[in-house]
């Protein structure tokens, strides 16, 4: 009796001890990659959303040892039915074929898919779309929607596979409208998205939290199904949906998110930092060559005050972007204005400037106002805030817009009476105003939104981080607004420009500048002499080929040439250093960039080599076909022929056009600028944007091509002569 007793309690231990590890264990959730605002990656790499939060106060109040991760959609809902995962919260609509499969909780959002627009081009009723095209993501119930009443309301359906494709399409103005789930729509609207939702949604069902039949979890849904009504009752629920939908004030998220007294941990010894190399105020280069401005200081003292190293270049605006995105560099600080289209490809930290475009004329023309600009012209640099801006009010004011590729020829154009106005960023005017040109700014500026600090996206999530704590501490100190005022006061500005040589002269630009100017020159004679050596093996070689009795040798040749040539310089230059890198990454997964120099080294190497192999075979045909004829009859092999009969002959017609191909190298080296590369050209572009003295700074530019060119003619001929 007492052994059956012992037996029996033994047996309810091991119940009681099962259960309590049972209880105990962990949940495992699954949900969506990226389905803001339900669940999606921040910045900071943490994901967060609806969903998060939901199942995140759920398991707080059920006591839920769980864990969440994000394998995506379709991952997700394999994971439940294959038993690898326990519980899907994925914003998943509760349908008659799904509940065949899943036990649904109660519905926790009741969701609708609406038309969306640009802000400029409201839609209000499904007639106004007759005509027009509308985006929509393909296998959803928008399009499922759209492909209905397709017939009834004329519109034309195009689908996209992901989200951001159809909202940049949206954004260039290529599809009329989008129809998306409305809390996707809602939350896009809340991070300042150029949209607008002027229609009633589309009721399509409800989302809920599942697990799969007869999976043993089914307590999962009894215990957020009380959680939920708690939650409702309390009002948590209503103030996350508030938090993520903005339907209070609190909705929005605030423009400052960081934390003065905080220091993230860098992730990496040096961050390089890519700039604008000429964009006054923000940077350009001092008297000395040194690069200074807004985001020079800016991002200097961040690093300071946050304590991690960076090392900061300064290739262009364009070729900045570039290098961010092949991965080249970890971030850009360039004046970049926050814009939707570049929020698809960058994280970008907190504002740190507020910009401003604003109509400039020469002082004393007497325009106060736009309608003043009828039948006159206005300049505005190509691509930006202003020029969309002017040409958006062309017809409503009766002005002419002209597009201009810098400032600096801008602003020269203005002062000679060319154009009547420009328009630009009010720091940059404010700046050439302060440095002496005599405009005046007779109408308030148009805000045009904020400059933000950027990475590529899902990347540096730490440098973002650390710039938003190191903004927020240099505001609390004050030091922020000593950089502003330093570069914005007219007056510091006016006075901190006197000091150095006048460079309003020919001889003060030379004697201020000479140190940048030979460098870049150096710069310059060493891509030249490289890439012309590199191009002489290359042009040799395939035209050696497209002279050969073997016809896949010319064929090779005349394929090489076709597509060498077929294509623009700096197209190739752009490939090889930003479209290169990219390639390889996505192909290793590793970072591989590439250096300007060498960049542009392979780019003129393989241009080079294209025109001269062209030399090389038209220098070999000139030749007699006597020549070969005779000298194979005399038992002469081919080899031998080309190499004493046929090519000292060849040379000599050959030489000139050697000489020609250098100059043309030389000259080529100004294209190659594109992509960041500092030789001559872009030395002087870079004092202009200092000092706005283009006329004097290009003059000298010209007369040191001339010379170099000059003299390399003179070789020319002096060898065309020896030879002779």
């Amino acid at each position: 009796m007492y052994k059956l007793k012992a037996f029996l309690l033994a047996i309810i231990a091991v119940i009681f001890m099962t259960n309590g590890q049972a209880s105990a264990e962990t949940i495992h959730i699954v949900s969506d990659t990226a389905y803001a605002p339900f669940e999606f990656k921040d910045s900071d790499q943490v994901y967060k959303g609806i969903d998060v939060d939901i199942i995140s106060e759920v398991a707080k109040r059920k006591s839920w040892d769980y864990n969440m991760t994000f394998p995506g959609f379709d991952a997700a809902v394999n994971a439940i039915q294959s038993g690898q995962a326990d519980a899907l919260m994925a914003g998943t609509t509760i349908t008659d074929a799904r509940k065949k499969v899943f036990h649904f909780s109660d519905p926790y959002y009741d969701t609708k898919i609406v038309i969306a627009t640009r802000k400029a081009s409201p839609i209000k009723k499904y007639s106004e779309l007759k005509g027009k095209i509308i985006g929509v993501k393909n296998g959803t119930a928008a399009q499922s929607f759209l492909d209905k009443f397709q017939k009834k309301y004329g519109y034309t359906v195009k689908t996209f596979d992901t989200g951001d494709l159809m909202y940049n399409s949206l954004s260039a103005g290529s599809i009329a409208a989008v129809m998306d789930d409305e809390p996707v729509i809602q939350y896009a609207i809340n991070q300042k998205q150029d949209l607008a939702i002027n229609m009633k949604g589309e009721s399509i069902g409800s989302f809920g939290f599942a697990v799969k039949k007869g999976s043993g979890y089914d307590n999962l849904i009894k215990d957020f199904n009380a959680a939920l009504a708690e939650m409702k009752a309390d009002g948590t629920y209503q103030a996350i949906m508030a938090k993520w939908l903005g339907t209070d004030d609190k909705a929005t998220t605030s423009q400052a998110t960081g934390n003065a007294s905080a220091k993230a941990t860098p992730v990496k010894a040096i961050y390089k930092i890519v700039s604008d190399s000429a964009f006054a105020p923000f940077e350009f280069q001092n008297d000395n060559g040194k690069y200074v401005g807004i985001d020079i200081e800016l991002i200097k003292a961040i690093a300071k005050q946050q304590g991690f190293k960076i090392e900061i270049t300064n290739p262009g605006f364009d070729a900045a972007l570039n290098a961010v995105q092949s991965s080249q560099a970890d971030a850009v600080i360039a004046g970049a204005t926050i814009t939707d289209a570049r929020k698809a490809i960058f994280d970008f930290s907190d504002p740190y400037y507020t910009s401003n475009i604003i109509l400039a004329v020469k002082s004393g023309k007497g325009i106060k106002t736009y309608d003043a600009l009828k039948d006159k012209t206005v300049g505005a640099k190509n691509g930006t805030s202003s020029y969309s801006w002017l040409k958006e009010n062309a017809t409503k004011y009766g002005y002419n817009v002209k597009a201009f590729d810098d400032g600096s020829t801008m602003y020269d154009s203005l002062n000679s009476g060319s154009v009547d106005a420009i328009m630009d960023d009010e720091a940059v005017l404010k700046y050439a105003i302060s440095q002496g040109r005599r405009f005046e700014t007779p109408i308030d500026g148009i805000s045009t939104g904020d400059i933000g600090f950027a990475v590529k996206k899902g990347t540096n999530p730490e440098l973002i981080e650390m710039f938003n704590n190191g903004l927020a501490a240099l505001k609390k100190s004050g030091k922020y607004d000593d950089i502003i005022d330093k570069y914005l006061n007219s007056k510091k500005v006016a006075k901190s420009s006197k000091k150095g040589v006048d460079e309003s002269t020919i001889s003060g630009l030379l004697s201020n500048n000479y140190k940048q100017l030979w460098a870049g020159l150096g710069t310059t004679l060493s891509l030249t002499l490289v890439s012309f050596a590199i191009a002489l093996i290359i042009g040799i070689i395939f035209g050696m080929m497209a002279v050969s009795p073997t016809k896949s040798f010319r064929l090779i040749s005349s394929i090489f040439v076709d597509v060498v040539r077929g294509i623009p310089l700096m197209i190739v230059a752009a490939f090889i250093f930003w479209g290169v890198p990219n390639l390889i990454e996505s192909m290793t997964g590793h970072q591989s960039p590439i250096n300007d120099f060498l960049a542009a080294t392979i780019a003129l190497s393989l241009n080079g080599g294209a025109y001269i192999a062209e030399i090389v075979r038209g220098g070999i045909e000139a030749v007699p076909v006597g020549q070969m004829e005779a000298s194979r009859s005399l038992g002469l092999s081919y080899g031998t022929t080309m190499r004493k009969v046929i090519l000292p002959q060849a040379v000599k017609l050959m030489l000139p056009n050697f000489i020609n191909q250098f100059v043309i190298s030389l000259k080529d080296t100004t294209i190659v600028s594109a992509i960041g590369l500092v030789e001559l050209f872009q030395t002087g572009k870079i004092i202009i944007a200092r000092n706005y003295q283009s006329f004097r700074m290009y003059a000298i530019l010209a007369v040191i091509y001339l010379i170099m060119i000059t003299l390399l003619t003179r070789l020319a001929k002096r060898l065309e002569k020896r030879l002779n």
